[in-house]
């Protein structure tokens, strides 16, 4: 690879830049399998810290994790009919094992509601053993016809949560407590800002009462679905028979939510803060928080810098994790520094003979490239400066994005003009018509992302059809 061989321009082809970001930053690569991917160790290393942060938070809320099969009865799914019609495009089938035809198909997981909801009907008996809190690391197959590397694949990681409770008002409180910690994780780790809010009927989750989703921004003005958050009543708990003999020896159905995230926030990421060079990560989600590149011209020069180096990492390490010293000699330092730039590496210490003599090494930051001489006695206090410093400067660009890229619209041929331009976020008065909703999506290509939670009160006319609404809802164009 030449040293300066840059990637394909954000602005003049967004999808190719996004494609070969990944690729340069080692972060996934193609599979034979159609609509798969390899998540490479560069990619699963940032995954590893979504899970340990999210993990932490779902423990602390009182849930436990568990394992549940890949393989469904076909005939689970269709105990549920909006689940089973929502999912039956993206179903796959196994239809033979052990050399013989199988007496009823599996389905591989598209979701576990309804195998996970034949175990509560076991596990669930009392009041007492009510709420059920659980959740669930594991792969998912949805068999998608058109993929992206992340964003949209065949099979993917995720967490989804599943829990059962006594009352409708404790499960709709559950709901909207775990989209508050999807909303907590892309605000504080992710940097990026997003908007809670609830699906409209058509968005809904197949067999919910309610969905929920954070929306961000992406780079290009397009929305993201972060997560989702779903109230799901009695739905299951009546297909399943899931009962519970209450305080007073009534029997009734549990009230259920289910919730997850998956591998496309690493997607996000990407999307979200990279430049043209290549990736860059928020600290707080990059596995390497710091890369040491010695610079010499000499061999005495390289053993002193190279040494130096060395120990700067020692130093580091406890606090900070891995951090490396790139000593190699087949590569100029511009090379190293494009290198590691383009995997997303926060800091980049440099020491040089001259800042050997001044007892220094130069701190890099990697989303301005802003350049501080710092006490090598001193570093890691400095690094941890500059780390808080480049995760509040990527919310804050991140927020100032949206800011930039959101209206207030209200006349319907300006929401036509916005989605036939640059695009961004539309917040206008809707009906709450789905006739509407699709005459939008139809013209336009933007969908109703959701109605916000935290919208103000705001009579107004439909943007559609001019019917009174009651507030504004979240139209962009979507991933």
């Amino acid at each position: 690879m030449a040293e300066n061989q840059g990637l394909t321009p954000r602005a003049q082809d967004f999808s190719a830049w996004y494609n070969e970001a990944i690729m340069r930053a080692e972060l996934a690569d193609y599979s034979p399998v159609r609509g798969c991917m390899v998540i490479r160790p560069n990619g699963y290393a940032i995954w590893e810290l979504m899970q340990r942060a999210l993990d932490d938070m779902f423990k602390a809320t009182g849930h436990r994790n568990a394992y549940f099969p890949l393989f469904i009865p076909q005939s689970f799914l269709q105990k549920e009919a909006e689940h089973v019609e929502g999912f039956a495009p993206e179903v796959a089938l196994v239809t033979h094992a052990g050399g013989k035809e199988l007496e009823e198909p599996l389905v591989v997981r598209p979701t576990s509601e309804t195998i996970i909801y034949d175990s509560f009907a076991k596990w669930i008996q009392s009041y007492r053993d009510l709420p059920l809190l659980i959740n669930q690391w594991c792969n998912i197959v949805r068999w998608e016809m058109r993929t992206r590397l992340f964003l949209r694949t065949a099979e993917f990681l995720w967490q989804e949560g599943h829990t059962a409770h006594a009352t409708a008002e404790e499960g709709r409180a559950e709901t909207l407590r775990m989209l508050e910690v999807y909303r907590w994780f892309y605000e504080e780790h992710m940097a990026l800002p997003v908007i809670p809010g609830a699906k409209t009927a058509t968005e809904r989750f197949a067999g919910a009462v309610e969905t929920y989703s954070v929306e961000a921004m992406m780079q290009d003005r397009r929305a993201l679905q972060g997560g989702t958050s779903h109230d799901l009543g009695q739905n299951f708990a009546r297909a399943f028979d899931v009962t519970f003999q209450d305080a007073e020896g009534k029997r009734d159905y549990v009230w259920a939510t289910s919730w997850g995230m998956s591998t496309r926030t690493i997607g996000a990421l990407v999307m979200a803060h990279s430049d043209d060079v290549g990736l860059v990560l928020p600290p707080r989600l990059a596995p390497r928080k710091a890369v040491i590149v010695p610079i010499w011209k000499s061999d005495e020069e390289m053993a002193r810098t190279v040494e130096a180096g060395h120990k700067l990492a020692e130093a580091l390490r406890p606090a900070f994790g891995p951090v490396t010293v790139d000593e190699r000699d087949t590569l100029r330092p511009g090379g190293k520094y494009t290198e590691w730039e383009q995997k997303g590496v926060p800091v980049r210490f440099e020491i040089g003979p001259r800042d050997l003599a001044a007892g220094q090494a130069v701190m890099v930051a990697r989303h301005d490239r802003k350049k501080t001489p710092v006490p090598i006695e001193g570093a890691g206090r400095a690094l941890q400066d500059e780390l808080d410093r480049i995760q509040s400067d990527l919310f804050a660009t991140a927020l100032a994005r949206r800011e930039a890229a959101t209206y207030r619209i209200d006349r319907w041929e300006d929401l036509r003009a916005l989605f036939a331009g640059e695009g961004g976020f539309a917040w206008c008065h809707w009906c709450g018509d789905a006739a509407c909703e699709k005459q939008v999506q139809e013209e336009t290509k933007a969908t109703i992302r959701n109605i916000p939670l935290d919208r103000e009160p705001e009579r107004g006319a439909c943007v559609c059809c001019g019917r009174p609404s009651e507030g504004r809802v979240v139209f962009a164009l979507a991933y």
